[in-house]
């Protein structure tokens, strides 16, 4: 397991920890791998699991199962109703199937071998609904994938050709951390980040990491409303060992039912 340290002080990247080569360079740095899972979710299909769900929850090939076990939680104990879609299923919606719901989530876990399992069709048919009016919610790998990156990555490209890198930590070998993110006209709150983009260059800053680059932005696709977050504000307790936070794991899921609720209502959240 990767030790856990604060990021509280962190300084400004270097060019060459930011340099372009951080985008893609393998498996194992492919954002979220979220308490070490493997691979895919083998979850059924969740309470409300009727193809109009008001959201639509991604559990296919590349996503973390406890981070997907994780936005279940918070979607269920806020009374949410959602149906989930695996990678086969995903594959096969036509985009009008996908304009049946009103939010698309896609958690975290490895973005790589989540394009890689979706075909070029897939990822226009989600691009297409988006831009038709359905609103997409994408948490670290989720926020990776929105961004425009071609086959064999089949990115969904939701942010008018924007490509994201990694938070600079992880140019520094550091791939799971307590990180103060700072929001407008609320207190700063320590999240789990582990393995997460900045997204720097598209959307309106909701939230900032401490190097000041974007942590959580919002921003539009034609009629659809994009939330993507770089953190994990829905990671409970459990994952938390080992590491300091200052800030309750009640309260980082509260924000992560803001972020939800913001998503799925078409609600501009306060922004820098």
């Amino acid at each position: 397991m990767r030790s856990g340290v604060s990021l509280a002080e962190i300084d400004a990247p270097s060019a060459a920890i930011i340099a372009a080569s951080l985008f893609l360079v393998s498996a194992a740095c492919t954002a979220c791998g979220v308490r070490g899972d493997q691979g895919n979710s083998s979850l059924g299909r969740a309470s409300g699991s009727d193809r109009s769900a008001p959201i639509l929850l991604f559990t296919g090939t590349g996503t973390s199962p406890n981070d997907v076990k994780a936005v279940e939680a918070i979607l269920r104990s806020n009374g949410l109703i959602y149906s989930t879609v695996n990678t086969s299923q995903l594959n096969q919606m036509g985009e009008s199937q996908i304009q049946q719901h009103r939010l698309l989530i896609v958690p975290g876990g490895n973005f790589v071998e989540m394009g890689a399992g979706l075909t070029p069709g897939a990822t226009t048919n989600v691009r297409n609904a988006v831009e038709a009016g359905v609103n997409y919610l994408g948490i670290c790998a989720g926020g990776f994938l929105a961004g425009n990156y071609r086959a064999p990555y089949n990115g969904f490209d939701l942010t008018s050709g924007a490509r994201f890198r990694f938070y600079v930590p992880e140019g520094r070998g550091i791939h799971k951390a307590v990180v103060p993110i700072a929001t407008v006209g609320a207190p700063t709150l320590d999240q789990y980040w582990e393995d997460g983009p900045e997204f720097t260059g598209w959307g309106t800053v909701i939230g900032k990491y401490p190097d000041g680059t974007p942590a959580i932005v919002e921003g539009m696709l034609g009629s659809g409303w994009v939330i993507l977050s770089g953190v994990h504000a829905e990671a409970p307790e459990s994952w938390r060992h080992g590491m300091t936070f200052s800030t309750p794991a009640s309260v980082d899921n509260a924000f992560a039912f803001t972020l939800i609720h913001a998503a799925l209502n078409h609600i501009s959240l306060s922004h820098f």
